[in-house]
């Protein structure tokens, strides 16, 4: 009877997120970026937000990666031209 009691109240637990998100259908809430104030590519950049979160979504996970192999390329120059080493694994300890 344990067992039954615990395995009706993990199912309960496990689909409670569920039937709050359900209870909460009725309520309209319009999530927006405020761009009144914005101008250039700030002002672009909350619009698209507004008209369309896949094409938001798309380009940020577009735009993220490319910026971090620009990053990491640039640091990677920089570091060299400084003479900080990282292709090889030799320790040079004096």
């Amino acid at each position: 009877m344990r067992r039954i009691r615990k395995l009706i109240h993990g199912i309960g637990v496990l689909f409670a997120p569920v039937c709050l998100l359900a209870a909460e259908a009725n309520t309209s809430m319009v999530v927006v970026a405020d761009s009144r104030h914005l101008t250039g590519l700030r002002a672009w950049w909350a619009n698209l937000y507004n008209d369309s979160h896949f094409y938001f979504a798309l380009l940020t996970v577009l735009i993220v990666p490319l910026s971090g192999v620009i990053l990491g390329t640039l640091a990677d120059y920089v570091m060299s031209r400084v003479g900080i080493d990282l292709k090889s694994r030799k320790l040079r300890e004096g």
